[in-house]
């Protein structure tokens, strides 16, 4: 949703913005500094954390600071599991990992948004903090948005570009829908689909679709190569959760 409610709940609206600056700082927060990032008063945002606190979406340290409770990472937990994988989907991706010792991931794109629903890590593999279970990412960018919007209609693909935004991430990154239309124009339905260092320099990513579903499962590598060995056993891997 874009647009404002017009029956906003100004309170929920209020606490959310306090949990949201408390989970993406790097370290816990005053009520002070809470109070002024969220643009509250003083009183409000005392009475914000204490609810927070008392439903365990906040704890309050010894010191009085505040860091994101128990509770947050339970309702993400629920949130990973109310999304109806396939039934071998964590089986798949764990035996593609051990197999090549590259990390394998699950996504899907919900909403527009494309949200990595699993990951197996691989030690052949960086660390990508923001192609993790429960987080949304670019789909420009990444092997498996591409392959997953190249299984979509081309208005539908363009809609999903405009309204999700083109974010540099490398001086690779497909900069207009018009390019990532040309690179998906060289590729068909179903192929494997690749990107290189497009989403993080000096990592490479492979992805694809799995035939008449919505899911794509996909690899990442250091270097701007994926190997010829993990590409083949990727495409085994699709064969698998069909």
């Amino acid at each position: 949703m874009t647009e404002e409610p017009s029956d906003l709940i100004r309170s929920v609206s209020r606490a959310l913005r306090v949990l949201e600056e408390v989970s993406r700082a790097d370290r816990p927060l005053s009520v002070k500094v809470i109070a002024r990032r969220c643009g509250l008063n003083l009183s409000t945002s005392y009475h914000l954390v204490r609810t927070l606190c008392y439903e365990g979406y906040l704890y309050r340290c010894p010191d009085g600071d505040y860091l994101p409770g128990t509770q947050v990472a339970e309702r993400f937990h629920e949130m990973i599991d109310a999304f109806d994988r396939p039934p071998r989907a964590s089986v798949v991706l764990r035996h593609l990992s051990a197999v090549t010792g590259h990390t394998a991931y699950l996504a899907q794109l919900l909403g527009g948004r494309l949200i990595v629903l699993d990951v197996a890590e691989g030690p052949r593999s960086p660390w990508l903090e923001d192609l993790q279970a429960g987080l949304d990412t670019a789909p420009h960018a990444t092997a498996l948005g591409k392959a997953l919007l190249l299984s979509l209609p081309q208005r539908t693909r363009r809609d999903i570009l405009t309204e999700y935004g083109l974010r540099r991430f490398t001086s690779s990154t497909p900069a207009s829908v018009e390019d990532v239309e040309e690179e998906l124009a060289r590729l068909s339905p179903g192929q494997v689909v690749e990107e290189h260092g497009q989403f993080r320099d000096e990592v490479a990513c492979a992805g694809a679709v799995v035939p008449g579903t919505s899911w794509a499962i996909g690899i990442s590598a250091h270097g701007l190569t994926i190997p010829a060995r993990a590409r083949a056993r990727l495409e085994e891997a699709v064969g698998d959760l069909k």
